[in-house]
């Protein structure tokens, strides 16, 4: 089991690494190379540098909300029934 966690933990470890820095390329240093340059093919529009953290944001920020909405419904229906069965 501990070394099964460790292999995963380095495997996240290097696709974050890797997308990090793809993205600090594609945010932040690409705009200092010609336009014309061939480091531009590897890389999508540059709006989409903005667009697709936004997206991820958004989603994530959703998936947070519906997660602690579901957990304090279901406690409350938990004191609920709690309740019923001492009456």
């Amino acid at each position: 089991q501990g070394t099964s966690d460790k292999a995963l933990g380095g495997i996240m470890l290097l696709a974050a690494s890797f997308v990090f820095t793809y993205y600090t390329t594609w945010a932040i240093l690409l705009p200092f190379f010609h336009p014309t340059s061939t480091i531009h093919e590897y890389f999508p529009a540059r709006e989409w540098a903005v667009r697709v953290p936004a997206f991820l944001l958004v989603v994530g920020l959703f998936a947070i909300g519906l997660f602690v909405g579901s957990t304090i419904m279901k406690e409350n229906q938990r004191r609920a029934q709690a309740a019923r069965l001492r009456t």
